[in-house]
């Protein structure tokens, strides 16, 4: 068929020709898929498909149901040349319906990007810029990734000082324009009010205004009219020229009447105000994400042939070991290998308190060492750092739609065309009702000039730039704008116990029922011999709970002797001899089986129990001499976290494998009402789902490793993250830090983005539905009214116009300061 299209996309996981043949077979499933022939040798499939039945979602979607992979690429475009939501709309059409390849092509306003995804050989990245210019927008080019956010600055740098150029042009001409033209109006000028050449220099000083000033207006409408689209240039070319040629028609003598060269002049330079505005204040919309793009080093000091060197940054690789000085930017993520110091994260993850390192630990990239000389061995560079990681997902989601901007987007797409009709059927009445050919003009001018279509398509966009900017600064990412859409309107958080609200790893709580935390020595005496005695016991031992033991020691400085005929004994305990003492640590069991003396401390390892730890019994020579409660403790916030969330309205419920008894303890201690216990790792969506079928909008924070299928059940996944662990493919929202209490506050980022988004939609909607009317004349009907309410002139519809987006954006911009 003359319509039919061809696509050609690379295929892997073919190993042989029956390979060929399945894919073939199944590509021809999808109705509208005439012909697919696969080349082996290329590993590549060419499909014959009519577009108006498939799509080439539907047959990458098929050639994976046939357990093969069609390879998918996402890059943004840096747009220049884009003035209002119809631009957005044509250049979205031009990528999605011109380019053979382009899966989906997303544009947002706030940021002036395209962000693509395609199949990587069907299109290049020189037919979507090709695509884009003959759409009559420009793109921003340059030799490499660093470059491009050079040369992107100084392309926006440049647009804003011509737009300033330009403005300035307007002012000089306008100003005197606008005051001859106001004192001849009221007889200021004497016997020269009426004289002919005063209607010339009236075209004179308009000329430059309306031809070099407003020359971008005609240059946008042009474009956007030749792609069958009209946009806030045509009505702003449109409404000035009316004025501008309709007064040199009367300049000429053709017609008699009063002219209205100061009303285009000031209709032109008002609205370049007001655009010149609306650029600087959208720069300042995604300045988080550029202070999170400014944070890496620019140089590393790195050991290279035994010598110490200064390189930058883009030129460390894998393995080196970079020397990190007090004070100094760590500049890449790694490992320490020497050294202990503390290390401000707070720029990345949100937390203030400085986080110890020490040889083994990890370290990202862009944080301060504040304290000692680190040694650190490079794990990820370049676009592989976690810096790297954060600012690509951040612009990815910001790229995004959000679903409520839906609407907005259906009006933008109708909006100019129906106020060019409503503008013509203004005149067509006005004139009809016999109030003159000049006044009917000055009300069409007056509609064409007050409609903005600009403030409807920037509601959404700038305060998702500016919420998800925030939530990156604060250690929270969403993946995209749904999911921060989504977020604020939450029911209910599904908490999993270990590893979110516990920290994962097992820890002394009690010593004879002294408790103790990690940062207190004040143990009595008794117990802490009994604590360095059982750690002797367990020094070289791999066992989580030794470890525990051993970890409470050396956090109080114990001195550790060496164990002698040391026994492990499986699922029981250990023992040894420890400074001619036999010690005995283990279970109940194991103290049963040895015919230990308990010394009367049942009680006691009950009482662990009954609080869900694990009593571990120490003997020595024969006699228990106390009980260790070690239990996998909660972090630090977790309980504040669970108490910020139920203040929100929110529903907490806490899940886990533990039994109902240990869970219940547990969930008594975290301040959680509501337990689901004794849940297997593969039945956890399964409650997550079984939570939505009461209704609840739910979410499901987890580590984003083996509660993955729950994440993606759940209305909103939350991963708890490692500082390192940025992209938890399964998740909506990542919290960098590993900190409970970034929930509370995601979702009140979320609430407080989503707020303002309606009011900035409420507020253009509101606008264009009243101001309109109002151009259009019908408060004339108000005798009561002041003057200029009921005949709005279109120089105070231009002021109105120029300043409705600024509004929109300065809106957005007050969530900077939001308090999560």
């Amino acid at each position: 068929m003359a319509t039919d299209k061809q696509i050609t996309m690379p295929v892997l996981g073919m190993t042989c020709a029956n390979c060929v043949a399945a894919v073939e077979r199944n590509t021809k499933k999808v109705e509208g898929v005439s012909d697919a022939v696969v080349n082996f040798g290329t590993e590549k499939v060419t499909i014959t498909y009519d577009p108006t039945l498939a799509k080439p979602e539907q047959m990458i979607e098929r050639i994976k149901k046939a357990g093969y992979e069609v390879p998918v690429a996402t890059l943004d475009l840096p747009i220049t040349g884009m003035t209002c939501a119809n631009c957005v709309a044509t250049v979205e059409r031009a990528l999605n319906k011109k380019v053979p390849g382009i899966l989906e092509a997303s544009v947002n306003f706030a940021t002036e990007k395209a962000t693509i995804k395609y199949i990587p050989g069907a299109v290049t990245r020189a037919d979507m810029v090709a695509a884009v210019e003959r759409a009559g927008y420009g793109v921003v080019e340059a030799a490499s990734e660093d470059e491009l956010v050079d040369a992107e600055k100084l392309a926006r740098d440049a647009e804003i000082a011509d737009q300033t150029r330009k403005l300035w042009v307007g002012v000089i001409f306008t100003v005197p324009l606008f005051l001859l033209s106001m004192g001849r109006d009221f007889g200021l000028l004497g016997m020269w009010s009426h004289a002919p050449w005063v209607n010339i220099l009236f075209w004179a000083l308009a000329t430059p205004v309306q031809f070099y000033t407003g020359w971008d207006y005609y240059v946008g409408g042009y474009k956007s009219l030749r792609n069958k689209s009209a946009n806030m240039d045509v009505l702003v070319a449109l409404g000035s020229s009316v004025a501008y040629f309709y007064s040199i028609i009367i300049t000429a003598g053709l017609l008699p009447g009063h002219v209205f060269f100061e009303t285009s002049a000031a209709i032109i330079t008002l609205i370049k105000v007001g655009k010149l505005l609306e650029a600087r204040a959208k720069g300042k919309t995604s300045e988080a994400i550029k202070a999170l793009m400014g944070l890496q080093a620019k140089t590393a000091r790195v050991e290279r042939n035994g010598q110490e060197i200064d390189i930058p940054t883009d030129q460390v690789i894998v393995g080196d070991v970079v020397i990190v000085r007090p004070g100094e930017k760590i500049p890449v993520d790694g490992v320490v290998v020497s050294g202990r110091s503390a290390v401000d994260e707070s720029l990345l993850t949100g937390e203030s308190l400085p986080v110890d390192k020490k040889t083994g630990d990890a370290v990202i990239g862009a944080t301060v060492n504040k304290q000692g000389l680190l040694k650190i061995e490079a794990t990820k560079v370049g676009r592989e750092t976690a810096l790297a990681q954060i600012v690509r997902l951040v612009e990815q989601a910001q790229g995004s739609k959000a679903p409520i901007q839906a609407l907005a987007d259906k009006v933008s797409a109708i909006f100019v065309p129906a106020v060019i009709i409503i503008a013509a059927l203004t005149f067509i009445i006005w004139y009809a009702a016999g109030f003159g050919f000049t006044a009917a003009l000055v009300r069409l001018v007056a509609v064409l000039v007050i409609a903005c279509p600009c403030a409807l398509g920037l509601a959404t966009p700038t305060a998702i730039v500016v919420g998800m900017g925030k939530g990156a600064s604060q250690g929270i990412l969403f993946k995209n704008s749904e999911s921060l859409e989504r977020a604020h309107a939450l029911q209910a958080i599904v908490l999993d116990k270990t590893g979110t609200i516990t920290k994962g790893e097992p820890e002394v709580t009690t010593i004879n029922n002294e408790q103790l935390t990690m940062n207190n020595s004040s143990l009595s005496a008794p117990n802490l011999e009994l604590l360095r005695l059982a750690a002797s016991v367990e020094r070289g031992s791999e066992h989580p709970l030794g470890q525990a033991v051993v970890r409470a020691a050396q956090a109080r400085g114990l001195s550790l002797s060496e164990p002698a005929a040391f026994e492990a004994i499986a699922g029981h305990g250990v023992s040894a001899q420890i400074d001619g003492h036999t010690v005995l640590l283990g279970n109940l069991r194991l103290m049963s089986e040895r015919g230990v003396y308990l010394n009367g401390m049942q009680e006691r390892g009950e009482q662990l129990q009954r609080e869900a730890k694990t009593a571990t019994w120490v003997a020595v020579d024969g006699a228990v001499q106390g009980v260790i409660g070690i239990a996998d403790t909660i972090k630090d916030g977790s309980r504040e976290a669970v108490d910020l969330m139920q203040r929100q309205g929110l529903q907490v419920v806490m899940m886990t494998g533990d039994n109902q008894a240990t869970a219940q303890a547990i969930a008594a201690e975290a301040g959680v009402e509501r337990v689901l216990a004794e849940v297997l790792p593969g039945d956890k969506a399964a409650n997550v789902a079984k939570l939505q079928t009461e209704g609840l909008i739910t979410a499901m924070v987890g580590d984003g490793i083996n509660d993955a299928p729950a994440l993606a059940q759940a209305d909103v996944g939350i991963a708890i993250g490692t500082g390192a662990d940025v992209a938890i493919e399964a998740a909506s929202v990542t919290l960098i830090s590993g900190d409970l209490r970034g929930v509370p506050k995601a979702i009140k980022l979320s609430r407080a983005t989503m707020a303002t988004i309606k009011q900035n939609l409420f507020w253009a909607f509101a606008y264009n539905v009243v101001l309109i009317p109002v151009a259009a004349g019908v408060l004339a009907f108000f005798p009561t009214l002041p003057y200029y309410l009921r005949e709005l002139h279109p120089i105070a519809a231009a002021f109105a116009m120029a300043f409705s987006s600024v509004t929109v954006i300065s809106n957005s911009l007050r969530l900077r300061r939001a308090k999560i």
